[in-house]
């Protein structure tokens, strides 16, 4: 029996967070009916969960926007692995999962009576291009910004952790939460700049315990705006880092960001991020899911 969830992840309340279809023992569902299901639950990603098919993983996930498949995405992987949690009684522990971006490793199931977070460790944090000011200039009217809007500290530039953002730092939360994108103007530029999401963020959030203030929007690929973004916040944290914006004592960052409350939808998600020997960054992530329904996918 195919067991099919859905869940509000980096949120212990239901109806807000970002939700997240989950088909567990997804096997022998075609691609063109793993899109067909994500285009009938229309969340911004669905996980498809299936066996592992080589000996260095445990378990292997899709995921599937609307209208495409994407190589990886961090809220629906926290709602994968809190539904199989939930489903099938599993302990405290650490899995390896291969999704279309590789072998992210380890991923954590930590349990503590009745609430299950998941954590994982996001890919090798890649910084692309910095944007220049013909572009930067194209992109802050698509957002419907004002160059004035701009943080002066940090560049406009695409970072990726497995699945590419183009992070955007503004001056305040309320510029943030005022945006009004222009899906077409977005998309155009996403064929320029060869990344499909732009994570625009704020770190004057008027919260202390919350570092960074944020929202995505990726019409590229369907989704006009998303709620919490896992693969956001994580480049958001190595790129904080790269550019000495925030202090990391001792190699060592650690913040909460949150997103989703121009949606109605807010999420917290906590980030962390370790240097290594070599001065390479390594961002983990983790969050809290809640099931918002379980049912028989017949389909």
């Amino acid at each position: 029996m195919r067991v099919l969830y859905q869940v509000d992840a980096f949120t212990r309340t239901a109806f807000v967070g970002n939700p997240a279809g989950v088909v567990l023992a997804a096997e022998g569902l075609t691609d063109a009916r793993m899109l067909a299901v994500a285009r009938e639950l229309n969340n911004s990603e669905t996980a498809f969960v299936l066996p592992p098919d080589g000996a260095d993983h445990d378990v292997r996930v899709r995921f599937f926007t609307p209208t495409t498949e994407v190589p990886t995405c961090g809220h629906a992987t926290v709602g994968a692995h809190f539904a199989r949690a939930v489903e099938y009684a599993l302990p405290s522990g650490f899995l390896v999962q291969k999704t279309g971006g590789g072998l992210l490793q380890p991923v954590e199931v930590h349990r503590d009576g009745d609430r299950v977070r998941i954590g994982m460790r996001q890919g090798t944090a890649v910084f692309g291009p910095e944007l220049g000011g013909g572009q930067i200039d194209r992109l802050l009217r698509a957002l419907g910004a004002d160059p004035r809007d701009l943080a002066d500290d940090g560049p406009v530039q695409v970072v990726s952790t497995g699945h590419s953002k183009v992070l955007v730092q503004l001056r305040d939360r309320g510029v943030v939460d005022g945006l009004r994108p222009d899906p077409v103007a977005l998309t155009a530029l996403s064929r320029e700049v060869g990344s499909n999401g732009y994570f625009v963020f704020t770190r004057a959030t008027g919260e202390e315990h919350l570092l960074t203030w944020s929202r995505m929007f990726a019409p590229a690929i369907g989704i006009v705006e998303d709620p919490v973004t896992g693969n956001g916040h994580g480049p958001l944290g190595a790129y904080l880092v790269r550019h000495g914006i925030v202090p990391a004592p001792g190699g060592r960052l650690r913040f909460t960001g949150r997103q989703g409350s121009a949606m109605g939808r807010p999420g917290d998600v906590h980030v962390r991020v370790e240097i290594r020997s070599d001065g390479e960054p390594l961002v983990s992530i983790t969050g809290d899911a809640v099931t918002v329904f379980r049912a028989e996918l017949r389909a």
